[in-house]
């Protein structure tokens, strides 16, 4: 019945509605996107990165991940772990890098992340452990002398000038699969094996002594832009690793 006079007062709207209604709000605001003049789409997640537990799968789905061959399940627990670590205070920046070792080594398997604005930085080549596997990798090891890449997850430590010209010190996160990542020198840094014309020449990408090398025309670049305190994660489905990490389970 419509109100007739101002003794009679406005129904109240009911709590649930305003709750549902607040939830909705929220959720259009996480999910509002906006083209830029490059044509990258870019994904406001100012309020999921604040969150613990944030649900990132706009980004993965956003940015076209799966078609560019990022593993679904490699996004998903890489943004799992991030989030752990960011809840701690350990990592400075919304960036997340992922190397995909489920993927030939001739592809471009290495995946750096804005989460914070939802844009790819970088999408390129990385090379694993000479000992971890020809063309596809198989094989991981923390120990020293292994020569194989480590599992898990990394923070970025600081920049450095040495044999390969600017590297990045890693820390290992991951006692029993990749803490001695210090110990063994194990860092990232650019490499003339990381290319296409090597791949053209032998049929795989070069291997590395355990780092997680990049081309020689971008290492300085991606160095400069996850350096002091970003998160890497080098992702392969083994089951002694995903059952056994303390920021997966």
């Amino acid at each position: 019945m419509p109100y007739l006079s101002n003794t009679m007062k406005p129904p109240k709207p009911h709590k649930g509605f305003l709750l549902g209604l607040a939830v909705a709000l929220t959720a259009a605001f996480v999910l509002c996107t906006a083209a830029s003049d490059s044509g990258v789409v870019v994904y406001n997640t100012a309020s999921a990165v604040d969150g613990f537990g944030a649900d990132y799968r706009h980004v993965y789905s956003g940015l076209h991940l799966k078609e560019m061959g990022l593993s679904e399940k490699a996004f998903e627990l890489a943004i799992k772990g991030w989030t752990k670590l960011k809840a701690k205070g350990r990592v400075s920046k919304d960036i997340i890098s992922i190397c995909d070792f489920t993927k030939s080594s001739n592809q471009k398997r290495l995946y750096i992340i804005d989460l914070a604005s939802g844009t790819l930085l970088f999408n390129t080549l990385v090379a694993h452990g000479k000992n971890t596997g020809e063309e596809f990798a198989h094989y991981f090891s923390n120990n020293p002398s292994s020569l194989q890449s480590s599992l898990g997850f990394y923070l970025t430590k600081e920049a450095y000038t040495g044999s390969h010209g600017l590297g990045l010190k890693l820390a290992g996160v991951e006692p029993g699969f990749n803490d001695r990542a210090e110990e063994r020198a194990i860092v990232m840094h650019g490499a003339s094996y990381v290319c296409d014309d090597f791949i053209s020449q032998y049929g795989r990408l070069g291997k590395s002594w355990g780092c997680p090398a990049v081309p020689l025309e971008l290492h300085e670049q991606i160095i400069n832009t996850i350096k002091d305190g970003t998160c890497l994660f080098i992702y392969y489905p083994d089951k002694a690793y995903l059952a056994a990490s303390h920021l997966l389970n």
